[in-house]
């Protein structure tokens, strides 16, 4: 949706200093000039600078000019200004605005507002940039100057360049399973403080590997310029799982990538996508070919789509989109689906994703909102049920998502469309749509992806703003590296989704007597099936057993501190790698959860805690990715910290000088208690405060914990009245979860 395009060329100019390229989340100071055109400003006229929705840059403040984004705002001529800023005065994407009312006197032609976002000249450090990089980051004008509040875009506008900084750390990535001798690559990046893909790497590293790998250099050298290394035509000649460490020239590692499998010989491969974000044509940043680039070259990934609001994509933004899909798929290198977010209203089914297979079909919006063409608005599907009535009859999926908008399942749901429920993103963390799918009798998988706004799918780094989750990833387990053979794994359910970490996972349901498993939901007509003894994730089967052997083996990156077994709703076990006699001096604090299912769902935790007759000798936080907020040891016994939980969880470890003595005290708004170090132990005491899931959990664990890897059996007893809906939570000390797709059995 535009503004007035009136005479833009009689309404004046703008300009900003220093001009050039800066580091992504540093302190600057900048001054953007008005220069009033032909019309000037008349009494009461208003000028408008405004940044995209998903910027985190400071907010500007006008009080404390010794503060940081202390902004000021003067006009050349003395005329007296109101000055305001709102996160949402201006339409969408560009919502965050400084606005500026001439409320006494005018502007004639040359006139100027001199605006200086950051002004240093009283001791402010700055305005803090946004933590992300974009590379035509504007200080967009629009002007009023009948004063109408109609605004018009400046034909010409203040453009800075933001970029990455030093890399503060390096990652290694594998791909998750590759048969016996089959090539695969190692990639690696480093990332700067907030998370962006550096090109300042500079230096020699030498690789080593927990098995031989066939091709793999000794060392590799980053040159500054390079964004990524890639190491092509690996191979492995034993099965088993493989990890390769960086090293750097003092002999430490810097990195240990994810692990690889080497299966002798397997039907379904591991691949990782992230199914779901925007660009800047919608409310996210950089334009839908930088995503596509980034999730391909920065991320390593196999597979993207690109998900923006539907009320924002226009006719000529779909067909370009579909044109980008097309030519970014290449099989056996990065596939793309043509998709789109549909985005209606909560109250008429709320957030859905669209997956569909070719490319030139019709996009059913969920509203024209945004979009001035209303030529084809007849093919809107106002609500979810209208959706799922257009797409009948198309090769494709659906599935639910938590944004803005909450996917009401419990409203709307079509079982050959709807394959799946996202229960994390960059928004957070929502196990209750799962939780929704098992009481409704629906049966989906679980993914976990994006909706990512900066610019970088598959890397998706919270920032600075109420984002308070690192973006989730899906691992497909698919027949072939293609759009089909991905297709055909999101419509079985043959996925399992994490907060970003890539993981092994392999769930499978073992039968005493022959199950009857299904090639599709037996909910549809024409499903056909077939006897086995066993099953994977997303299969959905009859049996006649009362129980079920469930294995589970997982290796990931980071220890492992918790796997939850569930059926269904109910929670059969918790099982942890360690016993009460492996427990030493570190406890773990954790808060998490959210307000409601909402856009207000943000819960804040801002507090300290304190320990009286013992101390803390080291203290370590957990996903606190709003490197804005404080998190400080502040002295020996005592951590001070800002946070805000969206569904998931954040905290700290804390090493205790004596493993007994003393009290430990925890004070937040929404939780005040006391505990005595001594009855912390193994299993969580937990301080629940209502909400969704909000509390604050505290319990012991080994001071080291080596365990990466675990390999389970279970006899599970299946119930006779509901669907067994079988799958596992892992939770790993680094903050990260992993969830597999349910195995639904009914007897």
């Amino acid at each position: 949706m535009s503004h007035s395009n009136y005479l833009p060329e009689k309404m004046g100019s703008a300009t900003v200093l220093p001009a050039g390229a800066f580091e992504a989340g540093s302190f600057q100071e900048f001054t953007v000039t008005y220069t009033a055109g032909y019309f000037g400003i008349d009494d009461t006229g208003s000028l408008k600078v405004v940044h995209r929705f998903a910027s985190d840059m400071g907010r500007p403040q006008f009080d404390d000019p010794a503060a940081p984004n202390y902004t000021t705002v003067e006009a050349t001529n003395g005329a007296e200004l109101l000055v305001e800023y709102d996160i949402k005065r201006n339409i969408r994407p560009w919502d965050k605005t400084l606005y500026i009312k001439l409320v006494r006197g005018y502007l004639r032609e040359g006139d100027q507002i001199i605006i200086r976002f950051g002004d240093r000249r009283q001791g402010s450090p700055g305005i803090r940039l946004q933590t992300f990089c974009e590379y035509t980051f504007e200080f967009r004008v629009l002007v009023d100057p009948f004063a109408v509040y109609r605004y018009v875009e400046l034909p010409e506008q203040p453009t800075i360049a933001i970029i990455p900084g030093p890399p503060v750390l390096y990652k290694s990535v594998l791909p998750t399973q590759r048969c016996l001798g089959q090539d695969f690559q190692l990639r690696l990046k480093g990332e700067d403080l907030w998370g962006n893909p550096s090109n300042q790497c500079a230096g020699t590293f030498s690789l080593k590997a927990s098995a031989p790998v066939q091709g793999l250099p000794e060392m590799v050298t980053f040159r500054k310029g390079e964004f990524y290394l890639t190491i092509d035509g690996l191979s492995v000649t034993e099965t088993g799982d493989v990890a390769i460490d960086l090293v750097d020239s003092d002999g430490e590692i810097v990195c240990t990538s994810n692990p690889l499998r080497i299966a002798l010989d397997a039907e379904l491969l591991s691949y990782w996508g992230d199914l779901h974000g925007q660009s800047e044509e919608t409310i996210g940043t950089n334009s839908a070919r930088d995503y596509y680039t980034f999730a391909r070259d920065y991320a390593f990934l196999d597979a993207c789509v690109h998900q923006g609001n539907d009320f924002q994509i226009t006719t000529e933004f779909w067909e370009y989109l579909n044109e980008l899909s097309a030519e970014f798929t290449e099989d056996n290198t990065f596939i793309v689906f043509p998709g789109w977010e549909w985005s209606g209203n909560t109250g008429l089914g709320g957030d859905r994703n669209v997956l569909l297979m070719n490319e030139g079909k019709q996009i059913h919006r969920s509203s024209h909102a945004l979009i001035e063409d209303l030529s084809d608005a007849d093919t809107d599907a106002y609500s979810s049920d209208d959706l799922f009535k257009a797409l009948q009859g198309e090769d494709c999926l659906v599935f639910a998502h938590v944004g803005g908008r909450y996917a009401d399942i419990t409203l709307s749901h079509d079982v050959p469309l709807e394959r799946s429920v996202e229960v994390h993103s960059a928004w957070g963390t929502f196990e209750w749509l799962i939780d929704d799918a098992f009481k409704q009798g629906h049966r989906v998988g679980i993914l976990s992806n994006s909706d990512g706004h900066k610019g970088r799918p598959g890397a998706s780094h919270p920032g600075s703003t109420k984002f308070g989750s690192y973006g989730g990833l899906t691992c497909m387990l698919a027949p072939s590296f293609s759009r089909e053979g991905f297709m055909e794994a999101l419509k079985k359910r043959h996925h399992y989704g994490t907060t970003g970490s890539r993981v092994i996972l392999e769930i499978r349901a073992v039968f005493d007597t022959a199950a009857e498993l299904f090639s599709d939901d037996p909910k549809l007509t024409g499903v056909t099936s077939k006897m086995v003894t066993e099953a994977m994730m997303g299969d959905i089967l009859r049996s006649d057993d009362g129980e079920v052997l469930l294995k589970i083996d997982v290796h990931g990156p980071s220890p492992i501190e918790r796997i939850d077994i569930r059926n269904g709703l109910e929670t059969i076990e918790v099982y942890r790698p360690y016993g009460e006699t492996d427990l030493g001096r570190r406890i773990r604090v954790i808060w998490e959860g959210s307000e409601y299912r909402g856009r207000g769902r943000e819960t804040v935790w801002d507090g300290y805690a304190e320990v009286r007759n013992n101390s803390f000798t080291n203290v370590s936080p957990i996903n606190h990715y709003n490197l804005n907020k404080k998190f400080e040891q502040a002295g020996s016994g005592r951590v001070e910290w800002e946070a805000l939980t969206t569904g998931g969880f954040a905290g700290f470890d804390a090493l205790l000088e004596d493993a007994q003595a003393g009290t430990l005290k925890i004070d937040t708004a929404l939780v005040q208690e006391e505990i005595l170090i001594k009855d912390i132990g193994r299993d969580e005491i937990i301080f629940a405060n209502g909400g969704i899931n909000r509390r604050i959990r505290v319990f012991r664990m080994p001071d080291e914990n080596p365990h990466k890897t675990a390999v389970l059996e279970r006899r599970i007893k299946l119930a006779d009245d509901r669907d067994n809906g079988l799958y596992v939570r892992i939770t790993h000390e680094d903050g990260h979860f992993v969830w597999s797709s349910p195995i639904y059995i009914f007897r």
